[in-house]
C-alpha cells in the first residue's frame, strides 16, 4: 500500500504535476522522505522512485522540524505506537486504515491528536472511485426514491503461495500480526455505508478461516490464524439493510472485484470500482417464477450504464491532495481519526457478533469535547 498506492500513484504524480495547485501563484509541493526498517529495500525503492531521502531511524525524522506530516502505512500492529509518538511530537497525521488494532486505541489516537491540536486524517480511498462517485450522484438526485437495501460483494481467490505466489502479504492471514479480512475490510464498509447511506446501527457477522495453511514470501509454510471470509448484515439508520460478503477464497464471476447493488422504490443501481449501471422503475421487467421453462428475459438488457462525466484521478491521490490542502490552508477534511475509529469499532463488533452468534448494537463514537 505504501509503495504502490501512496508513493508511486499519489506522491510521485503530485510531484510530477508540479504540486497541488491552490491558486495561480500558490502551490503545495511535498518533500518526502522514505522511512522503513530494511535499508536494502529502502535503497532500491529510493532508486525506483527517484526520492533520494530515506532513513531507518523513525525517531530522527519525527524529531526533525522540517517535516510536518507523518504518514503511516505499516502493518496494523505497528501503527498505534508510531502514530502516538508522532502526534506527541507535534506532527500532523495521515494514516492507512485500520488506524489501530482496537477501538480503544483508535479513539485514544483521535483524543491525543485533538488535544495536541494537530491535523489528522485516515485513508478512506474508495469514496473517490468512479463507480462510487456515480453512485453518490444518483443518491443526490433522488434516483432511488426510498433506499431499501444495499448488497456488497467483495473479494477474489488469493493463492496459497506454494505453487503460485500469493497476491497478499502473509501477515494478512495471521491474527497475531493484525491480519483478518474483518479487520481489513469492515473499516471500508463502514465509511462507504456511513458516507452514502447512513450510520451503522448494528451488525450480525459470521466469519471463517477456510484455508488453514499458506506459504509466506520465502516459501515457508505457516498456519493461518486469521479469518479469510466474512458474511455480515448491517442495519442502518432509517431501516436500510446492508449485506456484505467479504472473501479471499472466492473466484470472481461478476463485473468487478467489488460490486455494490442498491435497491430503492424508484430504481436500482449496481456499481463496481469504475462503472455503474441503473434500472429505473419504468424499465424493470416483470418476471414470473417458472423453473420448468427457459426464461425469455435477458436480465442484463434492461440496465443502462451511467456515463462518465470527465477524467477520474487516482482515488488515493485525490484524498492526499485534500489532506495537504487541509494541513496548509485548513480546508475542510472530515475523514479524520474519529472516522477511523468508527471503522475499527465496526470490525471489533463484527468479531464480537461472530463469537457471540448474535446481532450486536454499535454505540456512537462522539467527538471529543475540549
Amino acid at each position: 500500500m505504501g509503495t504502490n498506492q501512496h508513493l508511486m500513484r499519489s506522491i510521485l504524480p503530485i510531484l510530477k504535476q508540479g504540486g497541488v495547485q491552490l491558486s495561480d501563484n500558490e502551490i503545495i509541493m511535498p518533500d518526502p522522505v522514505l522511512v522503513g526498517r530494511n535499508p536494502q529495500k529502502l535503497e532500491k525503492l529510493s532508486k525506483d522512485s527517484g526520492i533520494n531521502k530515506w532513513t531507518v531511524d523513525i525517531d530522527d525524522v519525527i524529531n526533525d522540524p522540517n517535516y510536518s506530516v507523518y504518514f503511516d502505512a505499516q502493518t496494523t500492529g505497528l501503527r498505534f505506537k508510531s502514530l502516538k509518538k508522532a502526534i506527541e511530537a507535534g506532527k500532523n497525521i495521515y494514516c492507512e486504515k485500520p488506524s489501530a488494532p482496537t477501538t480503544a486505541e483508535a479513539y485514544e489516537l483521535y483524543s491525543i491528536a485533538e488535544k495536541h491540536k494537530i491535523k489528522h486524517g485516515v485513508v478512506q480511498d474508495k469514496l473517490w472511485l468512479p463507480g462510487i462517485q456515480k453512485l453518490k450522484l444518483l443518491i443526490s438526485e433522488g434516483f432511488f426514491g426510498k433506499i431499501l437495501s444495499v448488497r456488497g460483494d467483495f473479494g477474489y481467490w488469493v493463492f496459497e503461495g506454494n505453487q503460485i505466489p500469493s497476491q497478499r502479504p502473509s501477515w494478512n492471514y495471521m491474527k497475531e500480526e493484525g491480519g483478518g479480512i474483518i479487520l481489513d475490510m469492515f473499516p471500508h464498509w463502514c465509511y462507504i455505508l456511513e458516507n452514502l447511506f447512513g450510520r451503522v446501527m448494528s451488525v450480525f457477522c459470521l466469519g471463517a478461516t477456510f484455508i488453514k495453511k499458506r506459504w509466506d514470501e520465502n516459501k515457508r509454510p505457516y498456519k493461518c490464524t486469521a479469518d479469510d471470509a466474512a458474511y455480515a448484515i448491517f442495519e442502518l439508520k432509517d431501516g436500510i439493510i446492508a449485506q456484505f460478503h467479504s472473501s479471499w477464497i472466492n473466484r470472481v464471476r461478476r463485473d468487478d472485484l467489488l460490486t455494490i447493488q442498491i435497491d430503492g422504490t424508484k430504481g436500482s443501481a449496481v456499481c463496481g470500482l469504475r462503472k455503474c449501471y441503473v434500472q429505473s422503475y419504468s424499465n424493470t421487467p416483470r418476471p414470473v417464477w417458472n423453473p420448468d421453462v427457459e426464461t425469455s428475459i435477458n436480465y442484463e438488457d434492461d440496465w443502462l450504464e451511467v456515463p462518465d462525466d470527465g477524467n477520474y484521478d487516482n482515488a488515493f491521490k485525490i484524498q492526499w491532495e485534500l489532506f495537504l490542502k487541509h494541513v496548509v490552508k485548513n480546508q475542510p477534511f472530515q475523514w479524520d481519526l474519529l472516522e477511523g475509529a468508527k471503522g475499527v469499532q465496526l470490525s471489533e463488533k463484527g468479531y464480537e457478533s461472530w463469537k457471540k452468534e448474535r446481532k450486536i448494537s454499535i454505540p456512537q463514537l462522539k467527538p471529543l469535547e475540549l
